[in-house]
C-alpha cells in the first residue's frame, strides 16, 4: 500500500505540529507506524492523501452515525453558512436545538450547549459542586471525560495509549478531589462514600465506557450509583458524548432506564462539526450563570453552522426510530462474525457490542473494568490494526478504543470487515 504523501504531510506536521497531530492517539504510537492523512470520506468509506480506500469504523469517533458526506447534513450546512458563519450572538437555530434535545433526553429540562465534549464534562463538574456546595467527586478507572486537569487520573484511551495515565501539569491540589474506583464496583463505590462523608458531589461515568474498550455496565451497576446518590446527596452525571443519540435516541440512559441528575454530550449533536453540550433537571441547570452563581461561558457556543449540522442529524433520528435496528442489526452482525473467526481459528479472545459500539480485546479475561482491559495483549492489537489497515479497514489506532458503526455500513461491507478480521487474525 502506498502511503507516500502521508509520510511527507507527516514530516511536513511534526515541524510545526507537537508530535504531528492534533490529538495524541492520531500518531499511531500504540500500533506502530505513521498516520494516514485523510483527505476526504464519503458513505463507509475514508481516502488518504495516496486515495488509498478504507472501510471507516471510526466514524470521526463516533458522530458520523449516518456515515460521510450525508447529503441531509451537507444541505442544512449549506444552507446555514449563507447568513454568516459565526453571530456570538442567540440565533433561532440555538433554541430549535435546546428543544429538541430536552425532547429527546430523559434527565434533560434545561441545556446550555458549549464547543466540546471536554468543555461539556468540566462545566458539568464545576455546576455539581456549585450547587451542592462540595468539593470532591468520583470518576471510575478507565473512563475518559475529556483533557480537563480533575479528569487526567486514570484516564484510560488516549492517555493510556501514550503511557502517561496521569499527565504533568495536573497539580496534587486538584487531583486530591478526584476520588477512584474500578468500574462495575459498586462497593468500592459505597466504600468512597463512607470514607468522605458529607464531601462528594458527584459521581460521573460513561454508562457504557468507550475508552478503554466498549465495556458494558454489569446488571445493576448503574441503578445502584443513582440510589448511592439519592442516599448521599450528590448528583449522578453520566457522560454521554459518545452514547448520547447513539445507544437510542434517549442515549443510554433511555438504553438502561438509569436517569441521571446530568448528562454531557457531544459527538452527534454537531453531526460532524466541533459541538458539546449539558443538560440536567431545571433547578440544577438555573444555578448556571446568568440564571444562577455558576459561571460558564463560551464565544462560539451554539454556533449557527453546527446548530443546522446537529439539528438536521438530531431531526433524522427522532423521526427514524429504526435508525437504531438497523445499526444493532449491523453490529451485532459483525460482532458474531468476528466471534465466529476467533472460534475457528483456536483463539481467546474477547469481543464487546452494544448498540453501535463494539471491541475487540486481545485478552482471555472477560472485560468488565480497567484492570481486566489493560490484560489485553497490545503488542497483538498493534499488528492486527495494521493487518486491517493493509486489507482496507480503518480502526481506531489504540486496544483501548471502541469502534463505531454507521448506517452507511451494509450487510455487504459488514461481510467484508469480517472475510478481513479473519485474514488478518490468521496471520498473526
Amino acid at each position: 500500500m502506498n502511503t507516500k504523501r502521508s509520510q511527507v504531510l507527516f514530516e511536513r506536521a511534526k515541524r510545526c505540529i507537537p508530535g504531528g497531530v492534533n490529538s495524541p492517539v492520531r500518531a499511531f504510537k500504540a500500533v506502530g507506524g505513521n498516520p494516514l492523512f485523510i483527505k476526504s470520506a464519503k458513505g463507509a468509506f475514508l481516502y488518504d492523501e495516496d486515495d488509498n480506500r478504507y472501510i471507516d469504523l471510526i466514524n470521526s469517533w463516533g458522530p458520523m452515525i449516518l456515515g460521510h458526506g450525508n447529503e441531509m447534513i451537507e444541505a442544512a450546512v449549506k444552507e446555514a453558512i449563507l447568513d454568516s458563519l459565526s453571530f456570538g450572538a442567540p440565533s433561532k437555530r440555538e433554541v430549535e436545538m435546546g428543544e429538541l434535545i430536552v425532547e429527546m433526553v430523559p434527565s434533560i429540562d434545561k441545556v446550555r450547549m458549549v464547543n466540546s465534549g471536554t468543555e461539556a464534562t468540566m462545566s458539568a463538574i464545576r455546576l455539581a459542586r456549585g450547587c451542592t456546595g462540595k468539593d470532591k467527586f468520583i470518576k471510575f478507572e478507565g473512563c475518559y471525560h475529556g483533557h480537563g486537569d480533575s479528569f487526567l487520573i486514570a484516564a484510560g484511551s488516549g492517555a493510556v495509549t501514550m503511557g502517561t495515565p496521569d499527565s504533568p501539569g495536573v497539580t496534587p491540589g486538584t487531583a486530591k478531589d478526584t476520588l477512584l474506583a474500578p468500574f462495575n464496583d459498586i462497593e468500592a463505590v459505597k466504600n468512597l462514600f463512607d470514607q468522605n462523608k458529607g464531601q462528594i458531589a458527584a459521581i460521573i461515568l460513561e454508562p457504557v465506557v468507550g475508552n478503554m474498550g466498549c465495556v458494558l455496565p454489569l446488571e445493576g451497576f448503574l441503578e445502584g450509583l443513582r440510589t448511592l446518590c439519592d442516599q448521599n446527596d450528590a448528583l449522578l452525571i453520566f457522560d454521554e458524548v459518545m452514547t448520547g443519540f447513539r445507544l437510542a435516541s434517549g442515549g443510554a440512559q433511555e438504553r438502561f432506564g438509569v436517569i441521571p441528575d446530568l448528562t454531557t454530550l457531544g459527538k452527534i449533536i454537531g453531526g460532524g462539526m466541533p459541538v458539546g453540550a449539558y443538560g440536567g433537571k431545571a433547578e440544577i441547570m438555573d444555578f448556571v450563570s446568568p440564571q444562577g452563581p455558576v459561571y460558564q461561558a463560551g464565544t462560539l457556543s451554539g454556533n449557527p453552522v453546527a446548530m443546522a449540522a446537529g439539528l438536521a442529524m438530531l431531526r433524522h433520528l427522532y423521526a427514524n426510530p429504526t435508525v437504531y435496528d438497523q445499526l444493532e442489526n449491523t453490529s451485532r452482525m459483525i460482532a458474531k462474525g468476528i466471534e465466529s473467526n476467533i472460534k475457528k481459528l483456536g483463539l481467546d479472545y474477547q469481543v464487546t457490542q452494544i448498540g453501535s459500539m463494539l471491541s475487540l480485546f486481545f485478552t482471555n479475561q472477560k472485560v468488565i473494568d480497567f484492570e481486566s482491559a489493560k490484560t489485553s495483549d497490545t503488542g497483538k492489537f498493534g499488528k492486527y490494526f495494521n493487518n486491517m489497515l493493509n486489507r482496507g479497514v480503518y480502526l481506531a489506532p489504540s486496544q483501548f478504543e471502541t469502534l463505531f458503526i454507521s448506517t452507511a455500513i451494509t450487510s455487504e461491507i459488514a461481510e467484508q470487515v469480517i472475510e478481513a478480521n479473519f485474514e488478518s487474525l490468521k496471520s498473526l
